[in-house]
């Protein structure tokens, strides 16, 4: 490392253990204020620590660093050394603001259970959204799902990841000797991962809308004129007729789409329309690129 980039190295490096520190106090929060109170395991590797925790009252913490101890090392030997460094600090900084902060610290909420897995879900999902915001993970199921994808490449992983889960709520209902347990964790899980999504798609998401029609210079002149978004026009040939026509793309912001909806109503209610959900763009007119 020469001496012009060890300052972008040591402020990005700051940056992202600033981002771990809070993102951890989140997860913490949500861990031990609600999940745990309620007797949820939502899921993954702590989802196992909170249930060893509750037959053997060892520290969450530290449970969930020791079981990721083994996924670390297959991290370090398949997806190299950067990414499991990154991992192993952020499981670090986690570990230690929920057994040594969080939990001495804070009160537990004994309301409730339906709120506190609602609550424990949006808590955990704000904290590991801010850790992956930097590339980072808590270890545990994020990096199994890529070693899944190194040794199965067309395993649908996100399946996979579900059946886990599922497992792990099932017996966390053998566990905790509580339906319920397995039903809350499910809700915590699902809102874990809309939370997660809307932090890190949600500013961004959008429709790609293709639209097929006779019209397409109509309804692209509508939409460049009252709406301020680009189109791309191409060239196809219809397979049933063989005759030339043209294709457009546009894609919007979500909330655009009823709007183009309503131009291409208007001018040909004939069109062939069909739309694509996007996680994110990037370019001209949304997120740069760059950033």
């Amino acid at each position: 490392m020469n001496i012009t980039t060890k300052p972008k190295f040591t402020k990005k490096l700051m940056i992202d253990i600033i981002y771990d520190i809070v993102g951890s106090f989140f997860l913490a929060m949500g861990i031990h204020c609600f999940v745990e109170p309620a007797n949820i395991a939502p899921g993954g590797v702590s989802g196992i620590a909170i249930m060893i925790n509750f037959v053997t009252n060892l520290p969450i913490g530290i449970l969930t660093f020791v079981i990721n101890i083994p996924i670390l090392i297959l991290s370090y030997r398949y997806l190299g050394k950067s990414f499991t460094l990154k991992s192993t600090r952020t499981l670090i900084i986690s570990t230690l603001i929920l057994d040594f902060f969080v939990t001495p610290l804070f009160p537990i909420y004994e309301g409730d259970r339906l709120l506190g897995s609602v609550f424990g879900g949006i808590l955990m999902g704000i904290g590991l959204a801010m850790v992956f915001l930097r590339g980072s993970t808590t270890a545990g199921g994020d990096i199994l799902s890529y070693l899944l994808k190194l040794k199965f490449p067309f395993l649908p992983i996100g399946r996979a990841l579900l059946v886990i889960d599922c497992i792990i709520l099932v017996a966390s209902m053998a566990v905790f000797r509580n339906i319920e347990s397995g039903l809350f964790g499910l809700v915590s899980i699902y809102v874990c991962t809309k939370i997660i999504d809307s932090i890190i798609y949600g500013f961004e998401r959008g429709s790609q809308v293709t639209i097929i029609s006779k019209q397409v210079q109509a309804i692209k002149n509508r939409i460049m004129s009252e709406m301020d978004r680009g189109v791309t026009l191409l060239k196809g040939t219809g397979g049933y007729s063989n005759q030339d026509l043209e294709v457009m793309i546009c894609v919007v912001r979500k909330y655009q789409f009823s709007q183009i909806k309503e131009i291409i109503k208007e001018i040909d209610p004939d069109a062939f329309v069909f739309m694509t959900e996007t996680e994110e763009i990037l370019g001209e007119g949304f997120k740069s690129i760059h950033n």
